[in-house]
């Protein structure tokens, strides 16, 4: 479980990095952490408490469990031969957490939050899903640990570089970052987590910053080569790769601005899926 756990030191570090990118102290979201944890709960008129629990809940636990398959160096929480599924399936759950989030508040502006998170996932799975087969075609195996030994020196983001591209893009996608925050966006007072208060708020973007971190810490053994390199253990150099993919997703939320989704939509079916079917081709034939 110790991996689980350095995955939640870096949501942390993701959090605090994030303050003075946006031009505030680093420990500006320990204050407002502090603040929501003494805050009273707000409930709309005929809210479903339940399903709004349920979403505020699962969003944190599904990342925790996809990190249960994420290598630190040799080790990993749960030894599968299907990290890759497994890890998908957790964040696809990501899907039901913002969506019930919005739909239980029984508010206007949180449920349309909720379903511009649904279409967001409907652009951006299908290419996510062809970008972690293209990893998965080139090491024939589904065990994350497998396919970050089969590098050999040649990372896969070097030679499959428009799937780890596709995978970054749809990481933020999935964790509603940055360029793709859409869902949460201002010109919904705050979308899906509109109605979410005190505690219930912070449990929410708790699990934000969760996925952030399982995002980059996957894309370690997926394109990095996993713990591989020179002098240092094989754990460190996996904190390491996974401190700068975390960096450079945190960055991009302060850095790009927020896209439509009608927009997005229309680039993930005409140029992203394209692209990673290509690509996905193109490892095909070279290992085939």
């Amino acid at each position: 479980m110790v991996e689980v756990l350095v995955l939640g030191a870096l949501a942390v570090a993701a959090a605090s990095l994030s303050g003075p990118l946006a031009g505030r102290p680093a420990a500006a979201p320990f204050r407002e952490a502090a603040r929501l944890l003494t805050l009273q709960r707000r409930r709309t008129v005929r809210a479903d408490v339940l399903l709004t629990r349920i979403g505020v809940v699962s969003l944190p636990m599904a990342a925790a469990l996809a990190a249960l398959v994420v290598p630190f160096g040799g080790r990993v929480a749960l030894s599968t031969s299907v990290g890759v599924v497994w890890f998908n399936a957790m964040e696809v759950v990501a899907w039901a957490s913002v969506w019930l989030v919005g739909w239980g508040a029984n508010s206007a502006y949180a449920l349309v939050g909720g379903y511009r998170f649904v279409a967001q996932g409907l652009a951006y799975e299908l290419p996510h899903m062809f970008a972690l087969i293209t990893a998965s075609l080139a090491a024939h195996s589904l065990d994350l640990r497998v396919i970050g030994d089969a590098q050999h020196g040649l990372w896969y983001a070097v030679w499959m570089p428009v799937a780890f591209a596709v995978y970054l893009v749809s990481a933020l996608a999935m964790t509603f970052w940055g360029p793709f925050g859409h869902p949460l966006g201002a010109d919904l007072a705050g979308g899906a987590a509109l109605e979410l208060s005190g505690p219930d708020r912070l449990v929410f973007l708790a699990g934000r910053f969760g996925l952030l971190a399982v995002s980059a810490g996957a894309a370690v053994p997926l394109f990095l080569g996993g713990g591989a390199g020179p002098l240092l253990p094989g754990w460190l150099w996996s904190l390491v790769k996974a401190c700068a993919v975390l960096s450079l997703l945190v960055w991009t939320r302060h850095r790009l601005p927020v896209l439509r989704m009608d927009r997005f939509m229309t680039a993930a079916w005409t140029v992203l899926i394209p692209a990673t079917l290509l690509q996905m081709l193109v490892v095909g034939i070279v290992v085939v």
